[in-house]
């Protein structure tokens, strides 16, 4: 045993690289028609899962009547891989025969069979001993290979079905391609690629249809149907030989069991007047129509077709389940699909029939017929549905699956009738002429809203109506007025099932502001005024205090107008009570109540300015705005508090970046806050401790209240980083300069005059440590513009290294160091080159 192992595995993957070059069982064989009887009921073969003992069947070889080579149709039962079969159990028909042509056979399942083949063997002086020998010698090759060809039968059925919808739909309704392809691959359990959906209308189809070996995904509940058949040592290691990478597991699944038993067969029973081929037989209604993988031979070895029946056992039916368990259907509504996955066979062929959608009613129960179909997800009806008794109900899908009755899954459901509608409470005032608005309408239940329609009762066109379920119980309705009159219209609710609409009247009401109250807290200009229809208010006044309109926002049911006002409001008192006037643009005037909060914080920007840090040397560059704040320095500024007039001792003042990338707090407690008198503090700020090396651009500051209510924001200035410039190297001529330095990417571009004349550009990706730039006007200033502050010109102020000239004396070495690049450390960095004739620097390429 352990010396034939390597030898098996070797005839295996030699005979599964050559089937995986071959094409996939796309040869039309013959065809041959199979009816079977268990009882008083007879099934097509396309019916029946499963074959029982006992069970009778009627085949009759389909051949024409010009077939000239005659072929013997041998049926062969089996009872597992270590139990040969006796020779009784072998049936030979002579095809060409009148009986058989005319008549067919009959043959019954013997007891304790377990599985069920046909073999087609071209007629030869010992043709039926020869293959019943075979069989009885070695019963559980031919086991194994009945249960894979099965397997792969209906793996090719799935994939068969998901083609011809993809290749159907891709010609009749291109625009609906992808939905039913999604659809019908989830149904059938067909790997999709979705890619395919990015290209062109006309290659989409082409694209979903190709590398079909790959597509077929693992169906459970199929590999048990089959698993009634051999078990064992040998099939384990079949089954582990056919999902590895060598045997092509992932590529070749739909027919891998078939190939790999066939190589076993081809290994151990190849003999000089017989081979074995394998058959894939897909059955339309009571015709098993063969497909083959190999060309038939009728010279020696000459070829024998194997072929699988159902197998022999109990019935299994699939794990059909509803895709959502807690979704509900309306059951009048047309073109409703029952969605159910977890059963691709249902879909791919006639295993389950007779189904129907079985309710229970206090009518009566209801059996609708229904019928799988994989490009809707689902079950669909075969018909219209009769009047059906309102309530919520639950259907079960009832049929048979082969011989045996079959209940699959339940489905909630809902038979609507009239229903008494009313406009949400919040939303009784919300129809407001001029412009379009969003009606709330509860119900009992939205499921089977088919439209809605909006009518006036002077008369004229109805005009349909956007709508969505926003709850189970709730539409949205989009009403457009903008054209409208005050008035009362009509909404017709539309429902599948009901004869008549449901009507509601609503009240469309004239252009004026329902205003709820104004709101800021002392001392603020902006102001909130909560209401409706607030576009038409002009302005608000209080005290001689007017707010004018600056923004209009929808929040949830109200209108939200912000307003401003150039006066102040720190004389208004919090506890006391306020009625504000509001002028409408068609010049109504109504009041408000007005709620006036505790002040917020507020302070101002006396004066603020920069100091170098102890034991940092000066930079050499100097600002060219006051608003630049260099990051290696100390950021100093007062503040004059407004509100309150004095500085509260436990309020702080934080800092941080325009865009809220970094921040920081400041407060008396650590030192970064002094009080200059009660009313006037000094903060103080390092921004490299604070905020690291990437802190950069507009800085502002505001302060927070102990109990974290914020004033407003104020600007600090620009946070600017520098360049560590070193040395500056020049020549005695008017030649070009070296700059060495750190950071040198941090400069956008330096020049000699401030006009930036043929000016030094520095790439944003450089990492040199010098660049060539002009040679300065005079003495040692260069101007510079910062990448963090590109519009402002800065001023590098450096002293001059006169560079020796080049034929210096022996011993003597150029002034200007070259650094190296960290990519390529055994190359010298070229230094960045000014421009020639005011085009652009460029930046040496490096070798």
């Amino acid at each position: 045993m352990r010396r034939s192992l390597p030898l098996f595995c070797f005839l295996f993957l030699a005979v599964s690289h050559v089937w995986a070059d071959s094409p996939a069982f796309d040869l039309t064989g013959p065809k041959v028609d199979v009816h079977v009887k268990r009882g008083d009921v007879t099934l097509p073969i396309g019916q029946t899962p499963n074959l029982l003992p006992g069970d009778r069947l009627w085949i009759h070889p389909d051949f024409p009547q010009s077939q000239s080579e005659r072929y013997v149709l041998v049926v062969a039962f089996l009872r597992g891989a270590t139990n040969p079969p006796p020779p009784d159990w072998f049936t030979r028909v002579e095809t060409w025969t009148h009986q058989a042509r005319n008549e067919g056979v009959f043959v019954t399942v013997p007891q304790e069979a377990q599985q069920a083949l046909v073999f087609l063997v071209p007629e030869t002086g010992g043709d039926f001993s020869t293959l019943r020998k075979a069989v009885h010698d070695r019963p559980g090759a031919f086991v194994r290979a009945g249960q894979d060809l099965q397997a792969a039968s209906w793996d090719r059925m799935r994939l068969d079905a998901y083609l011809n919808e993809v290749r159907g739909t891709s010609q009749t309704d291109p625009r609906t391609l992808k939905e039913r392809a999604e659809a019908a691959a989830r149904s059938l359990g067909i790997r999709l690629d979705q890619q395919c959906f990015d290209k062109p209308t006309d290659q989409q189809a082409p694209c979903l249809t190709q590398h079909t070996d790959g597509m077929v995904l693992d169906d459970a509940n199929a590999q048990s149907l089959v698993a009634q058949l051999a078990n064992g040592t040998a099939g384990d290691l079949m089954n582990q030989l056919s999902y590895s990478s060598v045997g092509g597991g992932g590529q070749f699944s739909p027919y891998i069991g078939a190939i790999v038993d066939t190589a076993k067969i081809l290994a151990s029973l190849h003999t000089a007047h017989f081979q074995y081929i394998p058959a894939l037989a897909l059955p339309t209604r009571d015709t098993l129509n063969l497909r083959l993988n190999l060309p038939p031979s009728f010279r020696d070895p000459k070829s024998v077709v194997v072929i699988a029946l159902p197998p022999v056992g109990p019935s299994k039916a699939p794990p059909f389940h509803p895709s959502n368990p807690l979704e509900s259907s309306c059951v009048q509504k047309p073109g409703l699909v029952f969605h159910a996955e977890g059963a691709p066979l249902v879909f791919a062929t006639d295993l389950a029939h007779d189904l129907a959608l079985h309710i229970e009613t206090q009518q009566g129960p209801f059996d609708l017929p229904v019928a799988a179909e994989a490009a809707k997800g689902g079950l669909v009806l075969r018909k219209p549905l009769s009047a059906m008794p309102p309530g919520e109900l639950t259907g079960v899908i009832r049929g048979k699956w082969g011989f045996d009755d079959w209940e699959g899954p339940r489905f909630n459901l809902l038979s609507t009738g009239p229903q008494n509608w009313a406009v949400a409470a919040d939303d009784q005032s919300a129809l407001i002429v001029g412009r379009d608005d969003t009606l709330h309408i509860q119900g009992d239940s939205a499921l089977c809203v088919e439209k809605v329609v909006l009518r006036k009762p002077s008369g004229g066109d109805p005009v349909a109506l956007k709508w969505k379920a926003a709850r189970p119980d709730l539409l949205e309705v989009g009403v457009p007025l903008k054209d409208a009159t005050p008035q009362t219209l009509l909404l017709d609710i539309h429902q599948y099932g009901v004869d008549k609409p449901d009507t509601l009247d609503v009240d469309a009401y004239a252009e004026a502001a329902s205003l709820e109250h104004l709101t800021f807290s002392a001392g603020d200009r902006d102001a909130i005024l909560k209401g409706t229809r607030l576009d038409e208010v002009a302005k608000a006044t209080l005290n001689q205090i007017t707010w004018m309109p600056a923004g209009l926002a929808r929040v949830q049911d109200f209108d939200q107008l912000t307003l401003n006002t150039e006066g102040s409001t720190l004389d208004l008192d919090p506890g006391k009570s306020y009625t504000a006037k509001v002028l409408l643009r068609d010049g109504r005037q109504l009041k408000v109540h007005v709620t006036v909060n505790p002040p917020r914080p507020q302070v101002t920007l006396l004066s603020r300015g920069t100091q170098d840090v102890a034991q940092q040397t000066p930079s050499p560059v100097r600002m060219g705005s006051p608003d630049d704040v260099p990051i290696s320095s100390r950021l100093v500024f007062f503040l004059k508090s407004v509100v309150p007039q004095t500085f509260p001792r436990n309020q702080n003042v934080e800092v941080a970046a325009a865009d809220g990338s970094f921040h920081t707090v400041l407060s008396l407690a650590d030192g970064s806050l002094m009080l200059e008198d009660n009313r006037t503090a000094l903060g103080t700020i390092e921004p490299l401790a604070r905020f690291g090396t990437s802190a950069f651009g507009p800085l502002r500051a505001r302060a927070v209240s102990s109990n974290g209510i914020a004033g407003d924001w104020m600007p600090l200035g620009t946070l600017v980083r520098i360049p560590g410039f070193k040395e500056l190297r020049c020549p005695h001529a008017a030649k070009p300069c070296t700059l060495t330095g750190t950071n040198l990417f941090l400069a956008e571009s330096i020049s000699a005059v401030e006009d930036f004349t043929n000016a030094t550009e520095i790439p944003p990706d450089f990492t040199g440590g010098q660049v060539v730039v002009p040679h300065p006007a005079s003495g040692g200033v260069l101007y510079l513009k910062l990448r963090d502050d590109p519009e402002t010109v800065q001023t590098l102020t450096l002293p001059v290294t006169v560079m020796a000239p080049a034929n210096s004396p022996a011993g003597q070495t150029s002034a200007a160091i070259q650094t190296q690049p960290a990519s390529a450390p055994a190359t010298p960095s070229a230094p960045v080159t000014p421009p020639a004739d005011g085009a652009p620097a460029t930046k040496p390429e490096q070798q």
